[in-house]
């Protein structure tokens, strides 16, 4: 039996193929975690800002660069984070050095990790998410290499263990709350009769705990 609905909240964690992309034309729609071309109202996290913000900080600490363990190609968020990582170092002045990617895990973190752990040079690096960043701590303990002292990780996320990792991990929190409330805000809006389009940013916080300091040396 098909049933009526009134709207529509979207999560578009992968990067879909617009054209594809078939919905009721009636139902009211709100995207979260996309990018619809702004044919839709969309809410999201300001990636950007909170990239920037784990870029500055590690920087601001002394590192010369940053590495990146990028999220998966087909994602958004990992998308826009890896490009305002990259714009934030070339903003300061420093080299970007070779992208990583891995796929959200924290086993795709700690193969990233065993390779950034090899290089003597890698001094900080940037993980796309909690759990990537999680890997790539495990990676550089078993390569003798300590968090902060040797190597600074931040993540992006905060989830709820990121407190009581081996270092308390820094990392940039999302406030979902805020997310699924201007979703329900914007679908209410259409609902009663607003034609909107609108797109709404949700401000990300930089959480700095024990997994970074200033290099060594």
């Amino acid at each position: 039996m098909v049933q009526s609905v009134d709207g529509i909240i979207l999560i578009e964690s992968q990067i879909l193929d617009t054209p594809e992309l078939r919905l009721p034309s009636a139902v009211p729609v709100v995207f979260a975690d996309g990018d619809t071309g702004h044919r839709y109202a969309n809410v999201d996290i300001d990636q950007a800002e909170g990239t920037r913000s784990a870029v500055a900080h590690l920087l601001g600490l002394g590192h010369r660069t940053v590495w990146h363990v990028a999220g998966p190609r087909d994602s958004y968020a990992a998308r826009r984070r890896a490009e305002a990582w990259h714009r934030s170092l070339k903003d300061a002045g420093a080299v970007a050095p070779p992208l990583l990617y891995g796929d959200w895990s924290a086993a795709s973190g700690y193969e990233a990790g065993r390779a950034l752990a090899a290089r003597p040079e890698v001094t900080a690096i940037f993980a796309a998410n909690d759990q990537m960043a999680l890997g790539v701590m495990r990676a550089l303990h078993e390569a003798g290499r300590r968090v902060p002292t040797d190597v600074s990780v931040i993540g992006f996320d905060d989830i709820p263990e990121a407190a009581f990792f081996p270092a308390p991990l820094t990392t940039v929190r999302q406030d979902f709350d805020a997310v699924e409330r201007h979703c329900v805000t914007l679908l209410l809006e259409q609902i009663g009769g607003t034609d909107t389009t609108r797109q709404a940013s949700v401000a990300p916080l930089l959480v700095v705990r024990d997994s970074t300091a200033p290099p060594a040396g």
